[in-house]
């Protein structure tokens, strides 16, 4: 008998807590979330206001190419000479 109290205290105390998470976890998330959001804002609130992060405006009629340098490629290819090996009798 006091197997089964066990048992029962037991499921009993994991379904009350699978309630309580389902209750308060997205309170407690959305604190977190915004927490973060008010330090982010603390950190870099500057930057933003600033307009640092944006793509500057372009003048109309303006052309700017941005391309990356080309890589010359430095190794070698050959890496040794070709044997041509024939079998003997």
């Amino acid at each position: 008998m006091a197997f089964l109290k066990t048992i029962f205290i037991i499921l009993l105390v994991y379904y009350l807590f699978k309630i309580l998470v389902k209750m308060f976890a997205p309170k407690i998330f959305g604190y977190a979330a915004r927490k973060t959001q008010e330090h982010f804002s603390e950190k870099f609130g500057d930057f933003a206001q600033q307009g640092y992060g944006q793509a500057p405006t372009d003048q109309s009629g303006e052309v700017i190419i941005d391309k990356k340098p080309s890589r010359k490629n430095s190794s070698n290819n050959k890496v040794g000479d070709y044997i041509d090996f024939e079998e003997i009798d």
